[in-house]
């Protein structure tokens, strides 16, 4: 192999500039992988700001629950018997004493005839024994005379009181028994005003368990025929945990929602809390109580709905996110506010605060910018030749 050394320069001159140009090669890859790797390391990702405005500010405790109608009757009979007559249907409005349904008549007419003819022999009766005594007295009145005039003798004067005492405990009795001929005749014909059933309030018919033709029996539990539901003014059961219960008490604001109008709220107050729970899954559950104006007809039994107790709430005032607060201590709490040379830290003091929002009571006006998140100024190389980002 030839040696270089004995090559002419001018062979050697063009391998010298191609190791020349493969360094220079090497060199730029380096510096800009380089370069890359420095702008990545200190690149920061835009903040996330957000403007102090004027709102509102509630602090609540929510909870599911359905819609019941606060006042409703289940209408049901007194007596058994066949159902006659239905003269109402679902969703038909009636007034307080209009005419729900009929029971076949026929058995509690004839009790009270029976009823009737019964007291009739036995006021008869009366009359024959009040005449009887009324003769017995005077029999013994007439014999008391002849008795002094030594007329007649003792015995048969005594014989006459017994005639008297006896006639009129007859008397008695068949008075004791007119009396209760009496009530058993009021309750036959109670029981027969009973074959008619009327409404016992104004409302609505919201279900039917009977139909016509149905055998009805009353003698173990009363048969319902209909329910009538006041329907203007609802009810919700919401059901609150044993952690949250705590914090509600009567006449508390609450407003709900429901899923087919989730855009519109619905404002009550409590009206009551039920000591019992109910325990669904090992979860203890209160039933909450809340009343609401239904004018309008447009919440219905068994709606599911979202409630929200409102335990505070600031109206009209300078709101800040939640996200933007971190503790100071002392009550207080650290900001960032955006200005002309970056982040500045700020401390504030809030008053109702929300799980997103909260009440700014001193150390923000509105329109200030804030950054939301965890940001610190001095992080942020060239923050203030920069400026912020907007």
């Amino acid at each position: 192999m030839p040696d270089n050394k004995l090559q002419p320069p001018a062979q050697r001159r063009p391998r010298r500039l191609r190791w020349l140009l493969a360094v220079f090669v090497l060199l730029v890859i380096g510096g800009v992988v380089t370069a890359q790797q420095y702008l990545q390391s200190n690149a920061q990702p835009p903040l996330r700001t957000a403007l102090v405005e004027r709102g509102d500010v509630e602090r609540t405790v929510t909870a599911l629950g359905k819609l019941k109608p606060r006042d409703y009757v289940d209408v049901g009979t007194q007596v058994s018997g066949q159902l006659y007559k239905v003269h109402v249907e679902i969703g038909q409005r009636v007034k307080r004493g209009d005419l729900i349904a009929e029971i076949d008549p026929t058995v509690y007419e004839q009790r009270v005839r029976n009823s009737q003819a019964n007291l009739d022999n036995l006021k008869a009766q009366l009359v024959q024994q009040q005449a009887e005594l009324e003769l017995a007295r005077k029999q013994l009145a007439r014999n008391q005379r002849l008795l002094e005039a030594r007329a007649t003798s003792r015995v048969v004067v005594d014989e006459n009181e017994a005639t008297v005492k006896v006639a009129a405990a007859r008397v008695e009795s068949t008075k004791a028994q007119i009396k209760a001929a009496e009530a058993t005749l009021a309750g036959d014909i109670a029981n027969l005003g009973y074959t008619k059933i009327y409404s016992p309030m104004d409302g609505t018919v919201v279900s039917e368990s009977a139909v016509e033709g149905q055998t009805v029996n009353a003698s173990q539990s009363a048969p319902v025929i209909v329910r009538v539901a006041n329907l203007e003014t609802m009810t919700v059961w919401a059901q609150v945990s044993e952690a949250d219960v705590v914090k509600l008490q009567p006449d508390m604001p609450a407003y709900f929602t429901t899923l087919g109008m989730p855009d519109r709220r619905w404002h009550g107050t409590v009206r009551q809390i039920m000591p019992t729970p109910e325990i669904i899954n090992d979860v203890v559950l209160y039933n909450v109580l809340i009343d609401v104006d239904n004018t309008e007809q447009l919440l219905m039994t068994d709606m599911t709905v979202q409630v929200f107790f409102v335990l505070e709430q600031a109206r009209d005032v300078p709101v800040v996110p939640m996200g933007a607060l971190q503790p100071a201590g002392g009550g207080l709490h650290r900001v960032q506010v955006l200005t002309e040379r970056g982040p500045v830290d700020r401390k504030v003091r809030i008053g109702v605060r929300s799980r997103t929002a909260a009440e700014v009571v001193e150390g923000l006006e509105v329109g200030d910018r804030i950054v939301l998140g965890s940001q610190n100024p001095s992080s942020r190389p060239n923050a203030g030749r920069r400026g912020p980002r907007l």
